[in-house]
């Protein structure tokens, strides 16, 4: 009896596996192995995972081996084993083939971005379906949505048979509300305020800009980020010994409204009792120490302990010590609550450059890009130094892209090569187009630019321009080194007509051709110094109703000249970028005389300041200062009119008409000044939609600014005198040409001002 169970037991074993009863597979040696049922799988594939072949021997204590091994393959849903004489036969049951997959109802995440997580874990169109990878992405689905709030969502999956054993997948997805933060409590806080804690935290329960920055939808990414900011504010204050003891996260029944409660215990302040240096001092300490910027007595800061072991590393970089550990070891002391802090140093060794490779660049020559770099071959290397080059090669504007490695020679421990990889990009232009600006009405312009010319990095230029009030025509040619040490020198020729009566000012015009040379020299990595040397013809033609003080110059000085002019100026640009800067400042101080033989005796100098500070996240607060002062001397009584100065319009004042600030002369048009002072704050932040971010930016303004004319007393400077405004305005270097426009309310206008709501121009630089 036991005997006869034992064979029913076998016998239903192999019959789950899909064997024959044992009666029907005694052991035989296979002379072949024949598969049946496929349709789409390719024999050779079986065969591929068999672990018979012809010859072997089977029995029954293989035969479960070869049924595991043909399902492991994930092709089939069915495996059976037979015996055809000596002929091994392997029946199966294909799995159908995935058709298509269908996603619907999502919003939060794009459908390309789920299919592409759909087929990293197995399902994706042309695949074997598989039931069980269907159930851990419905789960993985669920998790995602849930990541981001959509506590809500709903999944439905369909799975749809198709001829040829094949099926289609519709997954439907209902999202929901977002789940919002209602309540964020902080319990175990003493020493600190509670609104002072949440201010640290990206998550909070909502504000008039939350439908924007959506922070007040709950995301345990966020969450678990807020809380290591909540440890980092407390450790930068002393508490090393802080503990965040649980935190409880709550969710209505209908899934919409969350609750947050941190439990946290502050523990006790730590001051620190000692600083010290140690290990390899291959740098002066007294040169080190300074870069420490903690205070003996005072709250332990970890902020402070990171920010000092950058520094540390970052000038032992700069020596040659590139690959330099510097380690901060404290010493905590939970009896006194005190805490000594060790700086171990191991510089590794010195690193020099054996070799600057510049690769990528077919047409620009290697000496365009090696005058660039101040990091020099058998120097040892220096990171500073690096990131200086990279910047100056950007900056050249011939790249789209600068990129620098330094790998280990092999064979020596101490070398290492500079290989710089760049991408060029047209450094020539072919330009025709049409614009139109509010100020100068329709521009036409036409040039040919060559900034790269031949790739030595000269710049030529071939430009018209012309507009209802002003045509220009123009060459240069500019060698930015025309020595070894940097020193540009320059040529410019022109020619401009300009209408001042179409600008809405004065009733008159001007025809000037100029001719100049121009030489720069730079004084540091940032700072540079210009000065050239040139010679104008203006000729005056009066309009139909000129004014008196346009008549009373030209009576007085009269309508042609010829003034040899010297111009010299100082330029500090630290800024990151040329366009939407982050940081940094560029200033510039220009001077303009016209010297002795001259027709007409006058100076003009100016000054610029502009500032970018980095506020929060994509934020930039922007800070500009413009004068410009001018008179005359000598033989000249005052500034001669058209080198008047203006102000208003989207360049200066927004919301008041382009030149319509300052002096008026007997017509009542503006006929501008000999002193201009013009200020502009703006918040600067991208648009909502990040693919846009680097193409167009956004601006909250305050502008106030003035002309004045010290020479008259009705016109004379007074503070009361200046007009401000502020708005929103925006930016897009769009494909078909630079576009500005503005929106701004004058605050503070008076009768006869000239305001203008919103302004743009199109076509033009800014």
């Amino acid at each position: 009896m036991p005997r006869a169970c034992a064979r029913l037991a076998l016998a239903c074993l192999l019959a789950w596996l899909g064997v024959a009863p044992a009666a029907a597979m005694e052991p035989f040696r296979v002379s072949d192995v024949r598969v049946e049922g496929l349709q789409r799988i390719a024999a050779g594939t079986v065969f591929a995972y068999l672990p018979v072949k012809p010859g072997d021997v089977v029995d029954q204590r293989n035969l479960p081996q070869i049924v595991r091994d043909v399902y492991k393959t994930g092709f089939f849903k069915d495996v059976r084993l037979e015996r055809d004489g000596s002929v091994l036969v392997i029946s199966v049951v294909e799995r159908p083939a995935i058709s298509e997959i269908n996603i619907s109802g999502n919003k939060s995440i794009e459908t390309d971005a789920l299919l592409q997580g759909l087929k990293d874990i197995g399902l994706a169109a042309g695949r074997t379906f598989n039931r069980s990878v269907l159930d851990r992405i419905e789960q993985e689905l669920r998790r995602q949505f849930f990541n981001l709030g959509k506590y809500g969502m709903v999944l439905e999956s369909t799975v749809t048979p198709l001829e040829r054993n094949r099926v289609a997948i519709d997954i439907v997805i209902a999202e929901g509300e977002t789940a919002r933060i209602k309540s964020i409590n902080i319990i175990g806080n003493e020493l600190f305020e509670e609104d002072d804690l949440l201010d640290e935290m990206e998550l909070t329960t909502g504000n008039w800009l939350s439908f924007w920055t959506k922070d007040d939808q709950y995301s345990r990414q966020k969450l678990a980020g807020d809380l290591e900011k909540l440890r980092s504010y407390y450790l930068d204050r002393g508490h090393v010994d802080f503990q965040i003891d649980s935190t409880q996260v709550t969710i209505t029944p209908d899934k919409r409204d969350v609750y947050i409660t941190i439990n946290i215990d502050e523990g006790h302040v730590h001051t620190l009792t000692d600083i010290r240096l140690a290990g390899d001092m291959v740098v002066e300490p007294s040169t080190l120490f300074p870069l420490i910027h903690l205070r003996r007595g005072e709250a332990f800061s970890r902020r402070d302990v990171v920010e000092s072991t950058e520094r540390i590393s970052q000038v032992l970089a700069d020596r040659g010590y590139a690959f330099a550990n510097v380690n901060s070891i404290p010493e905590i002391d939970e009896d006194a609550k005190t805490v000594a802090v060790t700086f171990f140093i191991d510089p590794g060794k010195r690193a020099y450059v054996r070799r600057l490779n510049i690769r990528g660049n077919a047409k620009t020559r290697d000496e365009v890009v090696r005058r660039e770099f101040r990091q020099i071959e058998s120097a040892w290397l220096s990171s500073e130094r690096i990131k200086l080059s990279r910047e100056r090669a950007q900056r050249t504007g011939f790249f789209e892209d600068v990129s620098i490695e330094t790998p280990a020679v092999p064979g020596s421990t101490d070398e290492v090569d500079v290989n710089v990889t760049v991408k060029e990009k047209p450094s020539g232009a072919l330009l025709a187009g049409i614009g139109f600006s509010q100020s100068s009405g329709v521009l036409l312009n036409a040039s040919i630019t060559e900034a790269n010319f031949l790739g030595t990095g000269k710049r030529v230029t071939l430009a018209f321009n012309n507009s209802s009030a002003s045509t220009r025509y123009q060459v240069s040619y500019t060698n930015p080194y025309f020595t070894v040490d940097g020193i540009s020198r320059g040529f410019d020729l022109s020619w401009q007509t300009t209408d001042f009566d179409e600008i809405d000012t004065a009733d008159y015009r001007t025809d000037v051709g100029n001719v100049a040379m121009n030489f720069g020299l730079p004084l540091s990595e940032f700072n540079r110094f210009d000065f050239g040397m040139g010679v104008r013809r203006i000729k005056m033609k009066l309009g139909s109703s000129p004014s008196e003080e346009v008549m009373d110059f030209v009576e007085r000085e009269g309508d042609e000249f010829i003034n040899f002019e010297l111009t010299g100026g100082w330029r500090h640009d630290s800024r990151d970028s040329a366009f939407f800067p982050r940081t940094g400042t560029l200033q510039r101080f220009t001077s303009e005389l016209t010297v002795p033989g001259s027709d007409l005796s006058y100076y003009k100098i100016g000054y610029t300041h502009r500032l970018y500070v980095p506020v929060a996240g994509d934020l930039v607060f922007s800070a500009n200062g413009e004068i410009g002062y001018g008179d005359g001397y000598s033989g000249t009584s005052a500034l001669p009119i058209f080198e008047n100065f203006f102000a208003g319009g989207p360049q200066s004042v927004r919301g008041f008409q382009a030149y319509s600030l300052g002096p008026r002369d007997s017509q009542g048009d503006p006929i501008g000044g000999n002193l201009k002072m013009v200020g502009n704050l703006e918040l600067l932040f991208p648009p909502p939609a990040l693919e846009l971010e680097k193409t167009v930016r956004m601006a909250v303004f305050f502008d106030i600014g003035q002309v004045f004319d010290t020479t008259k007393e009705e016109y004379d400077f007074k503070a009361s005198e200046f007009r401000y405004s502020a708005g929103v305005g925006a930016s897009w270097l769009s494909p078909i040409g630079a576009l500005t426009f503005s929106f701004g309310l004058p605050i503070n206008d008076k009768e006869g001002d000239e305001t203008e709501e919103f302004q743009f121009t199109f076509g033009t630089t800014f």
